[in-house]
């Protein structure tokens, strides 16, 4: 892991931030011995000048003290500091590309409306499977051995056919290429009144810390936890932020170096960047679940609780306004809340959007203006659209005449030209497959289009079909120079690359978004 460093130097404010966490890494490890190579002497003479004249002290005796000091104090609590302020500003970009990594990984667009099998690939213990209904809830489960080929390829058959699976999700774990081979090969086989499932692959990461948490135990007390985390697997392909948001974000794999950092603050920049994904794009009030529920603002655990708990006894929320009611949501926290949970179905259209209800009287009046009762609410958006394209009224002077600030009236036309819009929708599905791509395939020069799965500071590693994911280097991001290849790429983006070589030895794929 640390060959890279054994014979390595490199100008000191040159070093990359991840370089700085590797060589403290293989220093704390026992693996390395760093040493910061300065020229001495300089400093010495100009310290032995400064210090000796005049001084009262025998000349070679005093310059002999302060050669002593400087090499055996002043020098290595100088590199002391200079150290640690480096590993300081390493450890604060650290933070930075795993807030962003996290954040692309929670905003991965949903596949809604399919009836997913989830898979947890494994040798010795067997591939767990689940099966989960388009709402999520589960339906059945089994277990089948790879190394009971024919036996397994008909258990996989009988689920699929028998629940109407459209998708196979499979964990990226160990055993993930061979229970790859074993789907596609079912797929291939594939004969009955329904179309065959597609599969897709699925980071896992988290899954094993899900099935042995309170939250896994509290949604299935009659499931072993090997049994759950092939229903998280199935889950986080159906929507990624519902499922994720139950996973300390630490374990999902999405940063580097990551245990070498500020614990405390890793853990609170990740909860703050939940939170904002959570309260951008919205949450479904009858359908979240209290660990989705607490990222809301104005909300905790308590009160999340407590809603599902209200849900469940009496049925679904109708209005926004039914909150209220609920035990330790005080009119403080229904003010931060109200506006970022949604209503889908409700009698009034203003609360499945993102509109506040302190918002609404100001929206009624606009379609009094520009609509009737009767009218959607895109349909008075797109009429007061035309209406200041026209230049029959402006922006700031609607605002006022309704009370409201120009920003929030802006906020108001966008959130009722596409009300309950997630914003999330907007981006590519997720990349479903029927067959496999081996890494023998895989030749100089092919493009293929893949997932980026981890972004850090020298490229993104791509999933391309294959087990291996391949590595863009940040040289091969564009022809010209990129700063950062967050710039350029974001985990969950789907990109064309082009297989620069493939190392079957090392299991190495080096990718390029670049022509050749």
């Amino acid at each position: 892991m640390f060959q890279a460093y054994y014979d390595f130097e490199q100008q000191f404010r040159m070093l990359p931030p991840y370089r700085v966490l590797a060589i403290n890494r293989g220093e704390s490890e026992g693996v390395l011995k760093v040493d910061l190579g300065v020229d001495n002497a300089p400093l010495i003479t100009w310290m032995q000048r400064r210090h000796v004249q005049g001084s009262g002290w025998p000349a070679d005796e005093a310059r002999a003290a302060v050669e002593d000091g400087y090499k055996r104090l002043l020098a290595p609590a100088i590199e002391r500091d200079l150290r640690s302020d480096l590993t300081a500003q390493a450890e604060q970009h650290a933070l930075t590309v795993f807030a962003a990594n996290l954040r692309g990984l929670l905003l991965q667009p949903p596949l809604r409306g399919k009836t997913v099998l989830g898979v947890d690939p494994g040798y010795r213990s067997g591939c767990k499977l689940a099966v989960v209904d388009a709402t999520g809830k589960y339906l059945a489960g089994s277990l089948i051995y790879l190394h009971q080929a024919d036996k397994a390829q008909a258990e996989l058959t009988n689920l699929c056919q028998l629940h109407r699976v459209e998708v196979i999700a499979i964990g990226n774990g160990t055993a993930s290429r061979e229970t790859e081979q074993l789907v596609a090969a079912v797929i291939a086989a594939w004969r009955g009144p329904q179309a065959a499932p597609l599969y897709t692959m699925v980071s896992e990461a988290g899954a094993s810390v899900y099935s042995a948490s309170d939250v896994a135990r509290n949604e299935f007390p009659d499931l072993d936890a090997t049994e759950r985390g092939n229903i998280s697997i199935a889950r986080r392909l159906q929507d990624p932020l519902a499922e994720l948001v139950k996973i300390d974000p630490r374990a999902l794999g999405v940063g580097l170096y990551q245990h070498d950092v500020d614990q405390k603050q890793l853990a609170a920049r990740l909860h703050s960047v939940v939170e904002s994904v959570v309260n951008y794009v919205g949450v479904d009030l009858n359908t979240a679940s209290p660990a989705l529920l607490t990222y809301v603002a104005g909300l905790n655990n308590k009160v999340a609780q407590s809603i599902v708990a209200r849900r469940d006894a009496e049925g679904t929320f109708k209005a926004r306004q039914d909150l209220k009611k609920i035990k330790g949501l005080g009119p403080k926290a229904f003010e931060q809340a109200a506006g970022f949970l949604r209503i889908p179905d409700a009698a009034d259209p203003l609360d499945s959007t993102a509109i506040h209800p302190e918002s609404y009287a100001a929206v009624r009046k606009l379609i009094a203006r520009f609509g009737s009762k009767n009218s959607a609410l895109p349909e008075v958006a797109a009429q007061v659209r035309t209406t200041i394209k026209q230049q029959q009224t402006n922006l700031a002077a609607l605002a006022g005449e309704l009370g409201i600030g120009e920003p929030t009236l802006a906020d108001i036309l966008d959130a009722m030209e596409k009300p309950g819009r997630d914003p999330r929708d907007s981006l590519p599905p997720p990349m479903l497959r029927a067959d496999v791509l081996k890494m023998e395939d895989l030749q100089p020069g092919m493009w293929l289009r893949g997932t980026v799965r981890n972004v850090v500071d020298f490229g993104a590693f791509v999933d391309i079909g294959v087990k291996q994911d391949g590595l863009v280097h940040v040289s091969e991001m564009s022809q010209q120079r990129v700063r950062s290849p967050l710039d350029v790429v974001q985990v969950g983006d789907q990109i064309d690359v082009r297989v620069v070589s493939v190392d079957l030895a090392r299991q190495r794929i080096a990718l390029s978004m670049r022509e050749a």
